[in-house]
């Protein structure tokens, strides 16, 4: 559900999900989406040694939300800081 934000939440919305390792070793750093014109983009970061991952979402979704594109993208930080949550 694109107003999932860890896996708590998604374990409140989603009666079937399965879950492997920690999915919320990633951290949000920032999400849109919106439902009525059918897109959501995200952007997660994950610290791991010597840096920083950060990966970039964006999907879109056509009237019957089957989603239509979908892109990806991970890039990685050398010696950089993990972000700080508000």
């Amino acid at each position: 559900m694109p107003d999932n934000t860890s896996t708590a939440d998604a374990r409140k919305t989603t009666s079937d999900i399965k879950v492997t390792g920690d999915p919320d070793v990633w951290e949000l750093i920032c999400k849109a989406s919106s439902k009525g014109q059918g897109w959501m983009k995200s952007t997660k970061g994950m610290a791991i040694s010597g840096g920083l991952l950060v990966q970039v979402s964006t999907e879109h979704r056509d009237s019957r939300g089957t989603v239509t594109a979908c892109a990806e993208a991970l890039s990685f930080i050398p010696d950089h800081a993990p972000p700080v949550p508000d």
